[in-house]
């Protein structure tokens, strides 16, 4: 009786709630911040901060660059006189004459330059032999993205007779064993041969000539005269497919099982009048320690004798910085030379610019009147042509293509630059001053080859990654990353910060309700909210899948024949349109857009939140790629993802805020399509006179033909960022 009493008192005692454990104090502070959008309004301060200090601290980049130096001790460049004498330029003279009275004759052939010039090794005492080779296509295929250099195979539409020859001479040093070779590169158009190339061979020779009787020799030393009827970039990747690749056929050729009928090479070594002998096969020395392309430039200085350097090569690549440095320290103070690198010449003449230089320096001063010891700014007029050249470098790198010959030889990770020679005014008419010019320049040639001479191992000391402000001051990796980073860093913070806020409205009912009271039906509700960010990542994905579709199309546009640049462009557009339409009719379900009827007030926020990470991700991978790209694509991708907001929403609240935002996210949305962002900047600096859409197919082939990885970031990262921002805007809300 008792306990049915107490049984009965107990379920008469209502419902008493349990009393919440207090939360913890970061809690506290999170839930008042969310619950106030302090975080959102805070993240949006740091993320303008974050912005303007990337874009602030690549524009510092040319005040913080450092004078280059020397990091291999071994390298010891003018360590010794110069051997090179006027007896080797007389030699030199010799053949250049000699080429030029047989290039004056009606009847004179390719293969009767060729055939001069390798008696010309041949009686120096090299192992000359001629390599054969056969243009290339250069066609899309999506596979050499992934792949090692093409295998050079004859394509079945390319006539077997079309081809071009390349004369090789190797020298065997006195002190090696021949597992260490170095290489001379000197382009040279059989067909049609100028005075510019006469000079180059003229230079390349003198230099042979002397190392066939040095002593100190312990690399071998290969010149290799490319073909370049077809192109400088031709004949010399051709015979570096064929020196990296063990081919076990007589004609020492990949090509050869193709056209074995025309192999017309054997007729360079009939009716030589030496006794030297002429190698049929393919001649190889050793591992290439480093590569020189030595070019005579068609025009010429006023004032001095100048020399300039390109170093980039495919997707970025550089070589090591020491190559460089010992070219740059031997032109300047051992033979004189004016050395330059590429500039980019529009932004010589802008105002803003200058007047940011002006600043800069004036900042110097005052931070070296309160300290001396501080080093900081720099001239005005070194600041802009600082300035040009980071533009340029950052400009080739991310183009993806090499600025010349030199880039065959980074596909096999040798150390290359082209080193193209501006002779002074009229000096090339004076036969003293033309003489001078050829022992300046090969002496600086010979004490490269002598400071590479001195190398036990690869280069490996200094910098493969750089930005170059001038020859002799550089960016490195550890600095310009920064300004990368700080550019990038908003993307992840924004996404978290939209997440929350999203998650903070969908949550309200969970908050708002004490435990004890919150009703069970609830329960899936949430469950299906805290999980609502996968349609936004399906919806993401499915648009970068899209990207992907696109990235492939020219792969069957290009089998189209005779199609112009702009019909092609126009087909390319047409399909991508119609491939988007067709992959949301297959891929796109109804079941997954069933609770999308009625749109909630967080979903294009998560949308955004998703967007702005994979644009992060995208970025991040394509800076270990080629980080002059990501920069780049940054500059123009960061903007247009964090300022993206629904312009339904902007103009209800018709606020001088909003409606500038509306004009802003308009304006982005029409620049930052990647056909419309290529022709402003071309108009820009080119002119818009002769732009058209046709130039964006062009560039565009021309990235794939060198296997950019720009390409693959435009279509795969860029274009489907642009999307989603487009589809942002426009979100219904």
């Amino acid at each position: 009786m008792v306990a049915e009493k107490e049984s009965e008192s107990e379920s008469e005692t209502p419902l008493i709630p349990r009393a919440r454990p207090k939360p913890r104090p970061i809690v506290q502070l999170g839930i008042f911040l969310i619950s106030h959008s302090l975080l959102f309004r805070l993240v949006s301060f740091c993320s303008v901060v974050f912005s303007t200090a990337g874009v602030l601290a690549l524009l510092l980049l040319p005040v913080l660059a450092k004078n280059t130096y020397i990091s291999e001790n071994a390298l010891m460049p003018g360590s010794v006189a110069p051997m090179l004498s006027n007896q080797e330029v007389a030699e030199a003279n010799r053949l250049v004459k000699d080429l030029t009275s047989l290039n004056s004759k009606p009847l004179a052939s390719a293969i009767g330059s060729q055939r001069l010039i390798s008696q010309y090794m041949s009686n120096l005492g090299a192992e000359v032999s001629h390599h054969k080779f056969h243009p290339q296509l250069n066609q899309f295929h999506p596979l050499h993205f992934f792949s090692s250099p093409d295998s050079g195979r004859v394509e079945q539409n390319i006539s077997c007779a079309l081809h071009g020859v390349n004369t090789v001479g190797i020298i065997r040093a006195p002190r090696g064993d021949g597992k260490e070779a170095i290489v001379l590169v000197t382009p040279f158009n059989s067909v049609k041969l100028n005075q510019n190339e006469a000079l180059s061979l003229a230079i390349a020779y003198s230099v042979f000539s002397l190392l066939t009787r040095v002593p100190w020799l312990a690399k071998d030393v290969i010149w290799l005269v490319a073909d370049s009827q077809f192109g400088e970039y031709s004949g010399v990747a051709a015979w570096l497919r064929d020196y990296h690749t063990p081919v076990f056929s007589g004609l020492g050729t990949l090509d050869a099982e193709m056209c074995p009928e025309s192999n017309n090479i054997y007729g360079l070594n009939e009716n030589l009048s030496t006794k030297r002998t002429i190698y049929d096969g393919f001649k190889r020395a050793g591992t290439m320690a480093a590569a020189l392309v030595i070019k005579v430039a068609d025009r010429s200085e006023q004032y001095e004798d100048s020399l300039s350097i390109y170093a980039e090569a495919s997707n970025g690549q550089m070589p090591n910085l020491d190559l460089i440095n010992i070219v740059n320290y031997l032109a300047v103070h051992r033979q004189g030379l004016r050395v330059k690198v590429e500039k980019f010449w529009p932004l010589l003449g802008l105002k803003w610019l200058k007047t940011l230089g002006e600043i800069f320096e004036s900042l110097g001063h005052l931070a070296r009147s309160v300290n001396p010891q501080w080093k900081f700014g720099i001239p005005a007029a070194d600041y802009i042509e600082g300035s040009a050249t980071l533009a340029s470098s950052l400009y080739y790198q991310a183009l993806g293509v090499p600025t010349g010959p030199h880039g065959a030889f980074r596909d096999y990770q040798v150390d290359a630059i082209t080193l193209e020679i501006f002779p002074k005014v009229s000096s090339l008419d004076n036969k003293v001053r033309k003489n001078d010019f050829l022992l300046r320049s090969g002496r600086l040639i010979e004490g490269v080859i002598r400071s590479v001479n001195n190398l036990l191992e690869k280069f490996h000391q200094s910098f493969f990654l750089y930005l170059l402000t001038s020859p002799g001051k550089f960016v490195s990796v550890g600095v310009y990353m920064i300004a990368f980073a700080l550019l990038v860093a908003p993307l992840p913070m924004v996404a978290a910060s939209l997440y929350v806020d999203a998650s903070n409205s969908d949550y309200s009912l969970k908050i708002d309700k004490p435990a004890p009271f919150a009703n069970a039906s609830d329960e899936p509700c949430i469950t299906l909210k805290s999980w609502k960010w996968l349609f936004a990542a399906k919806k993401v994905f499915f648009v970068h899948l899209w990207g992907s579709v696109v990235s492939l199309l020219p792969y069957f546009i290009c089998q189209i024949p005779s199609c112009t640049p702009t019909t092609s462009f126009i087909i390319w557009v047409f399909l991508s349109i119609l491939s988007l339409v067709v992959m949301y009719i297959v891929l796109a379900s109804p079941s997954s857009h069933a609770n999308e009827s009625q749109p909630q007030r967080g979903e294009w926020a998560i949308l955004k939140s998703v967007t702005l990470s994979a644009a992060f991700i995208g970025l991040c991978l394509m800076s270990v790629i080629n980080f002059a790209s990501a920069e780049i694509g940054g500059l123009l991708m960061v903007p247009m993802c964090l300022m993206a907001h629904p312009l339904k929403l902007d103009v209800k609240a018709r606020s001088i805020r909003t409606v500038s935002r509306v004009v802003y996210n308009l304006v982005l949305g029409f620049i930052g399509f990647p056909p419309i962002a290529f022709i402003v900047l071309k108009g820009a600096f080119e002119g818009f006179s002769g732009v058209n859409v046709g130039d964006f197919w062009s560039w565009v082939e021309s990235l794939w033909a060198w296997n950019s990885a720009t390409y693959l970031y435009i279509g795969m990262v860029y274009l489907p960022c642009w999307v989603l921002c487009i589809h942002i805007l426009f979100h219904r809300c």
